[in-house]
């Protein structure tokens, strides 16, 4: 067990914020598996889906709910148990807690109290989905779920159209069909990614237009899984270079033959295969060279 004293002499636990899978019990890190071996409480969504856990890692654990019902009840009980040094650790059923989960108001009533807290890294799905989703992660925007309600969830995108990052929401598989609708009309044609069941046996990612991905989704018998719904920054988003042709001079001479300059072919080409005008000069030369 993990101790702290406090500058008045009180001995105290410390509330560990504690990532667990969103899928894959594998990606547990073996520091989160060992707070919570020593931990003298855990405080879980649903004790049902942390005991599975639990005995997964071979532990018996004393549990306590804490949902966004009770969460308001429970703080005081949790802060009480850490403040007579009773180490605790939050977790939620998948993720990192807090985020899109309870656990702020524990958290912020913790640290006002002087109660020591750490987050214990790991599986969040959010940035999973950002890393393999191919858009921009240089900035990007988290927004939580989505709004249940129509006109809250068009509202929202409207204020978010012009910002600058990657935007990023939850979405439950009941309400994404109506979600990419709303997407669609409001930020049109952007490049959209839904990543679906993550580190999961059935892992998706689908990617093309908000309307295009909702097609999709709409042709099946069923929409399942958690949903990660990630929408392009405003403004142009940089496509990967595409391979160079073996030969570009056929798309050149095709180009001129319809009527444009030899400069505005070399744009054109250029264009097509996502090449600067110098690799595309590069390249002819080196190809004219061998002829």
């Amino acid at each position: 067990m993990i101790w702290r004293e406090t500058l008045a002499g009180i001995v105290s636990g410390t509330l560990y914020i504690v990532a667990t899978p969103i899928g894959n019990l594998e990606d547990l890190s073996p520091r989160a598996a060992r707070i919570l071996a020593e931990v003298g409480l855990i405080a879980c969504e649903d004790t049902r889906q942390t005991r599975k856990l639990l005995e997964h890692l071979g532990l018996r654990r004393p549990l306590v709910s804490f949902h966004e019902h009770n969460e308001k009840e429970r703080c005081e009980h949790l802060l009480e148990r850490l403040e007579e040094g009773v180490s605790v650790a939050l977790v939620s059923d998948a993720g990192t807690p807090t985020i899109s989960d309870p656990g702020y108001r524990l958290v912020r009533q913790a640290i006002a109290r002087g109660v020591a807290v750490t987050a214990i890294p790991g599986p969040n799905a959010a940035v999973t989905a950002l890393c393999a989703s191919g858009l921009p992660t240089d900035a990007f925007y988290f927004g939580g779920f989505f709004p249940a309600k129509r006109n809250q969830r068009v509202q929202q995108l409207k204020e978010l159209k012009d910002l600058p990052a990657t935007l990023i929401f939850y979405e439950s598989p009941h309400r994404i069909l109506a979600s990419l609708e709303d997407v669609a009309q409001v930020l049109g044609e952007r490049p959209v990614v839904v990543a679906r069941e993550l580190t999961k046996v059935h892992e998706e990612f689908l990617r093309g237009s908000a309307a295009s991905i909702r097609q999709m989704l709409e042709q099946r018998p069923a929409v399942r899984g958690e949903m990660t719904v990630l929408i392009a920054k405003a403004g142009p988003v940089a496509e990967p270079a595409a391979r160079i042709p073996s030969d570009p001079s056929a798309a050149l001479e095709r180009y001129l033959a319809q009527g444009m300059s030899r400069m505005q072919a070399l744009k054109a080409v250029a264009k097509d295969h996502g090449l600067s005008k110098r690799e595309l000069y590069r390249f002819l030369e080196k190809t004219s060279r061998r002829q």
